[in-house]
């Protein structure tokens, strides 16, 4: 022994310093990177898809004027990217998640404006109904605002509306009933309905992010478990258990091997996390859920890929490497998933994160398995065809960097030299 105190170490500097800048620029990422991205969605907003049908039968005023205005209100910006589609296209394209909304001009709708004009007696006239369909299933933040987008322009479109009528009914404005004036002057009212309706057990769309989520942080965590009793078999490090610490004889492995032989457990151990993370969602907690054996199969496969990813930071980065890890599938991941915030409604930075941020693809291949029926253009394809992207790129990352470590001689653990030959007496 020495006789120094542990805890003078706190006098030294250095200690303090490198995990001041560690802490901190943890503190600072995570704060940038949760709180920036939602801090306003309405101004980021760009290009929210917007279905807009019209099914009105009639001509001069009414459905048609509900569209031009709607249109005409938005040239100038962009938030808003409405796209005139039949009302058939528009349940299918809600039931896939593209569209966030969609505002439904009825097919009576000039009918019941025009009748307005021609209502006598005292009676309260009927008032046509501009439908607002929401889209819960494409994430709760980007069907409100959607909703709210559809309802201001429903309202908007409507005064046009009775600006136009007013207009036209001139002179005989004064002969129509009171109630049927204040009507004409803002004709339509606004109705608000589900388009994409979920079961009771889903989170309110959320249960897919949620889900991906445990997948995700399964990987991750698992990755640091797996790699840390690796290396303990292995005989590289101390494995404490409580009070006691045990530990292993070498065995040599060359980096290779050793990310080798975390990834091939990490594959089985995830048909066993896989497993029982569907089984406690589904089974115990009752979470809505169909096509179970694609889910299970979905669910492995992500948490292989995530695990291998971080398997692969922490064989080329070391200690590092589990900062990165954090960061790349917890820090950046979260905001840019596109489960709360939608991606159109972030800056520009993170919707470029949003293209390769694993935590996105999962939760797109999951909310078409949960909640729109397994369809491949859903996001299922996107989230298979990324997911082997990814796994492909972190192969080739770990592998080739950790064969070039290897190749250079930068094994963790020296090769003892030789003992010199002791030279004979003279």
């Amino acid at each position: 022994m020495n006789g120094i105190h542990p805890f003078r170490v706190l006098r030294a500097k250095p200690l303090w310093i490198a995990n001041g800048v560690i802490t901190g620029v943890l503190a600072l990422l995570f704060t940038v990177f949760y709180v920036c991205a939602n801090i306003d969605p309405v101004d980021h907003m760009e290009k929210l898809p917007v279905g807009l049908v019209n099914t009105d039968k009639g001509a001069a005023v009414g459905g048609k004027q509900v569209t031009a205005s709607i249109k005409k209100s938005t040239a100038s910006g962009d938030k808003t990217d409405w796209k005139v589609m039949d009302e058939k296209k528009v349940k299918e394209e809600l039931g896939k998640g593209e569209l966030f909304g969609a505002l439904l001009v009825p097919a009576d709708f000039t009918s019941s404006v025009t009748a307005l004009t021609a209502t006598t007696g005292t009676g309260t006239p009927a008032r046509p109904t501009l439908t607002v369909l929401t889209n819960q299933s494409a994430g709760s933040v980007g069907s409100s605002l959607a909703r709210q987008a559809t309802t201001t322009a429903a309202e908007s479109a409507s005064l046009q509306v009775g600006k136009e009528l007013t207009a036209q009914s001139g002179a005989g404005l004064a002969k129509l009933p009171a109630a049927a004036r204040v009507l004409l002057a803002d004709p339509a009212a606004v109705a608000v309905e589900d388009g994409h309706p979920l079961d009771s057990h889903s989170g309110l769309g959320l249960t897919a992010f949620y889900y991906a989520l445990v997948l995700v942080v399964c990987g991750m965590l698992s990755a640091n478990v797996i790699s840390g009793q690796v290396d303990h078999a292995l005989g590289y490090t101390h494995n404490d258990m409580g009070p006691l610490r045990r530990h292993r004889p070498l065995i040599r492995a060359s980096r290779v091997q050793t990310l080798a032989i975390s990834s091939t457990l990490m594959i089985g151990l995830s048909l066993l996390m896989g497993t029982l993370v569907m089984a406690g969602a589904v089974g115990i907690m009752g979470m809505d859920a169909s096509h179970l054996p694609l889910l299970w199969l979905f669910s492995v496969a992500a948490i292989a890929v995530a695990g291998i990813g971080a398997l692969t930071l922490l064989a080329v980065f070391g200690t590092p490497g589990m900062l990165l890890v954090t960061l790349v599938f917890i820090g950046m991941a979260v905001p840019t998933a596109g489960a709360t915030t939608p991606i159109e409604a972030l800056p520009g930075f993170y919707r470029f994160l949003a293209e390769f941020e694993p935590l996105r693809q999962i939760t797109g291949g999951l909310r078409a398995i949960l909640y729109y029926d397994a369809q491949a253009d859903a996001g299922l394809t996107r989230g298979w065809v990324m997911m082997a992207i990814g796994l492909v790129v972190a192969s080739l990352f770990g592998f080739g960097v950790t064969g070039w470590y290897d190749r250079k001689g930068l094994h963790r653990v020296p090769a003892e030299k030789k003992p010199e030959e002791t030279a004979a007496p003279a």
